[in-house]
């Protein structure tokens, strides 16, 4: 798709309520020293494992072009930032036909000491840090098969810092 003109979004700061149509921000506890529950933890398939898996994420500069988009039908998937300074996160819901609604594409920016946990079909882009490389610890339910995770192609889509 290049040279195709790409749709400009702004990224804004996540918080909860915003981030509450995708999945759940996930913050320190407050006073006290632990907070149960925390996220939805979701897997759809009885044969599927946990996946602890460690991510390294690329640096995007001021413009993040973005092509594709993924997501996992059967699981939840979240992100804990073990070496990271600020993250991109770039969600949208499903149009109810299997594929992204990037009509209601919306890019978050991410504070390396916040977690996220997508909910169970979220489409997302990949991790991606801003300024410098970083390390994810990262949790999914997978069997192996093509339904772990599913990418579609769109439009292009530029997210300006």
């Amino acid at each position: 798709m290049t040279g195709v003109t790409a749709t400009p979004i702004a990224p804004r700061e996540i918080d909860s309520d915003a981030f509450a149509p995708f999945g759940q921000l996930l913050e320190a506890p407050g006073e006290s020293s632990r907070l149960d529950f925390a996220g939805a933890v979701g897997n759809g398939r009885q044969d599927a494992r946990p996946n602890l898996a460690l991510i390294r994420a690329r640096p995007v500069s001021d413009r993040y072009r973005l092509t594709e988009l993924e997501r996992h039908p059967y699981s939840s998937q979240a992100f804990f930032p073990l070496d990271v300074d600020r993250y991109l996160v770039i969600v949208c819901r499903d149009d109810g036909t299997g594929s992204p609604d990037v009509s209601g594409l919306v890019a978050f920016l991410v504070k390396g000491t916040q977690a996220i946990n997508y909910d169970v079909g979220t489409w997302h882009h990949g991790m991606v840090t801003i300024g410098r490389p970083g390390l994810f610890a990262m949790l999914v339910f997978e069997n192996g098969s093509p339904d772990d995770c599913h990418f579609r192609s769109i439009m292009p889509v530029e997210v300006s810092l």
